[in-house]
Formats: C-alpha cells, structure tokens, sequence
C-alpha cells in the first residue's frame, strides 16, 4: 500500500490532500479516515488509491503517525518562530490596512495569507 503524509486537510470541509512517497497528489476525502480519525498537515498515511473524476483519491485509510510526535521533533526553536510571528503581525497589519479602507485583500493573497496562519498556528498547537 502505497504511504504519504498530508499536506493539507480541512476539517470544516472534510476533505484535503496527502503528498505521496512517491510524489504524486492524491486526494482525500473525509469518508476514506477511520471512525474518529482526526487528520492534520504532517500527519503519516498508509492508503489505497482509486482513480476519481479528477484525479487519484485515497481509499482505506490508516494513521501510521499523528504529527503530535513529529512535530515537536521537527519545531521551531522559540526564537525562529518569534521572527516568524513578528513578521507575521507585520502583515497582518497591513491588510487591516486595506481592510479599514474597505478593500478586501486580492484571493490569491488571502489564500497566501490562510495558508501562513495556518502554517503558524500548528506550529504553536505542537
């Protein structure tokens, strides 16, 4: 069975994606987890693949490692992520900016910008 870890997952959704060994893409959809399975980025999967409308999806799910325990092995140190969160208030400010003056920031910056936070965010959750 081929393994991976994921690269993104959105709970909300329900669906995301895992980055085989192999390097290929393969779609996950929340119907392929175990009962009770909490997934997130970094998260190690063995799976089956399918051929979907759109591409390869992940069938029969297995966690073979929760990030919990690679994360703090792969962590920041205290002082990386304090930069990391500086330059992050940084940013943020300036949409707030743009935000005040009733321009909301273009998609493609405001998925940028979702992705970071939630980048940081399981950084600091580890």
């Amino acid at each position: 069975m081929p393994t991976g870890r994921v690269k993104f997952y959105d709970e909300e959704k329900g669906f995301g994606f895992i980055a085989s060994d192999d390097g290929t893409e393969v779609f996950l959809h929340a119907s392929a987890l175990p009962e009770g399975a909490t997934v997130r980025s970094g998260t190690r999967l063995e799976f089956g693949i399918a051929d979907g409308k759109k591409g390869a999806q992940a069938l029969s799910v297995r966690v073979i490692e929760s990030p919990t325990s690679l994360s703090k092995l792969n962590r920041r140190s205290a002082d990386d992520m304090a930069i990391v969160v500086e330059d992050l208030v940084k940013l943020l400010d300036s949409i707030g900016a743009g935000l005040r003056r009733g321009r909301y920031p273009e998609r493609s910056q405001g998925s940028k910008v979702a992705a970071v936070l939630r980048k940081v965010a399981d950084d600091l959750d580890s």
